[in-house]
């Protein structure tokens, strides 16, 4: 329980950082925000998960959904990731078993696995 809880406050920081330096910078737009955190989640899981992501479909995700000039995205989607992974270390067995079937059919969704 704890692990958890020390996982969900450190996802929770990341973001508030993410949403601090954002508001401060004007730089990057909530959807950017939003897309990383979505998307550390899902690269976070892929090895915890069992996958396997087809690397143009990312590629083609980040072309469509990030802007080119947005420069805050790469560090944010790996700060993201890393949260991502630090959680999922704390999961149970029942955890991982819904949070993979999910990612699985988010994944699959985009393409990234068949």
């Amino acid at each position: 329980m704890l692990g958890r809880r020390r996982a969900h406050i450190l996802q929770f920081l990341i973001g508030a950082l993410m949403l601090g330096t954002a508001a401060s910078a004007h730089a990057v737009s909530l959807d950017s925000m939003t897309v990383a955190q979505a998307l550390g989640d899902l690269m976070g899981s892929e090895k915890y998960c069992g996958l396997l992501f087809n690397q143009d479909a990312i590629k083609k995700f980040i072309d469509s959904r990030v802007r080119a000039d947005d420069m805050e995205f790469s560090s944010m989607l790996t700060a993201m990731t890393t949260g991502s992974q630090y959680a999922n270390e704390r999961r149970s067995l029942s955890e991982k078993t819904a949070h993979c079937a999910q990612i699985s059919r988010v994944a699959r969704s985009y393409g990234f696995i068949p």
